[in-house]
């Protein structure tokens, strides 16, 4: 699908650069993704993808907005309270931009849904906020061989990778997920506001690259942000050979 005169002057910017150009913008209008999670994360990759004139998104959440999400959540409004968050997602998504095909998936993602609902796009974000979910995500994209673009934040602090495809997967980093009560759960941790934007935004930039195929992606590598002393810090995540997921097994 070549890209319409309505298309050539909305994305203007994107064209301008050599990296991305008429053949990038025309990958990033024929693109599906998948953003499990319609939270602090989800926001604003979704916000940054549906600008960015990504053709199909799709968002994956199960729950309503709660006045305590508009601290952070910046696709809600007072006036959504109490309603889908999905479904107020997309209303809010398709006045940034009418041409992007929002899909809401208003389900709890599992071991028995996750499969079927990943099949029908091109890459994953965890935008989620348990270790669960991102197993389940991890393990599905490892089975279908889909990029995985792992986000997590907790206070002033934020972790963005790529993960899932050929290279290493979360099982590689910690191969069993905690059990219960060994650490907090997100409703009993506080988050500083601005945090879930700056996460979310670079979880978008990896996404868009890895469409278009240009510059270094986060694949194998972590970074961890500390917003509170404004610190960066990188670590190199190696593909375990024994992994139980996307290697020999031990």
């Amino acid at each position: 699908m070549a890209l319409t005169q309505k298309e050539q002057q909305r994305y203007k910017r994107h064209l301008m650069l050599p990296q991305v150009d008429a053949a990038g913008q025309e990958k990033i209008k024929n693109s599906k993704v998948l953003i499990v999670g319609a939270g602090g994360l989800g926001c604003p990759v979704a916000m940054e993808l549906c600008c960015a004139g990504v053709g199909t998104i799709g968002l994956v959440d199960f729950d309503v907005v709660d006045i305590s999400n508009l601290q952070r959540q910046l696709l809600y409004t007072e006036k959504d309270v109490g309603k889908s968050k999905v479904q107020m997602a997309k209303e809010r998504l398709k006045t940034m931009n009418s041409d992007v095909d929002i899909i809401c998936i208003e389900d709890r993602l599992d071991e028995t849904n996750a499969e079927q609902i990943f099949e029908k796009f091109d890459i994953i974000v965890d935008a989620t906020d348990n270790f669960d979910a991102r197993y389940i995500i991890s393990d599905t994209c490892v089975k279908l061989g889909k990029p995985h673009i792992y986000g997590a934040i907790y206070e002033f602090y934020g972790q963005v990778a790529v993960l899932g495809g050929d290279g290493p997967c979360l099982r590689c980093l910690n191969p069993e997920p905690p059990k219960q009560g060994e650490v907090v759960e997100a409703k009993d941790v506080g988050v500083f506001g601005a945090i879930p934007g700056v996460i979310g935004s670079l979880q978008a930039c990896e996404v868009l690259k890895i469409i278009i195929g240009a510059g270094k992606t986060l694949k194998g590598r972590m970074i961890f942000i500390d917003m509170l002393n404004m610190a960066f810090d990188e670590v190199e995540i190696p593909k375990y050979p024994k992994c139980n997921a996307c290697g020999k097994g031990e």
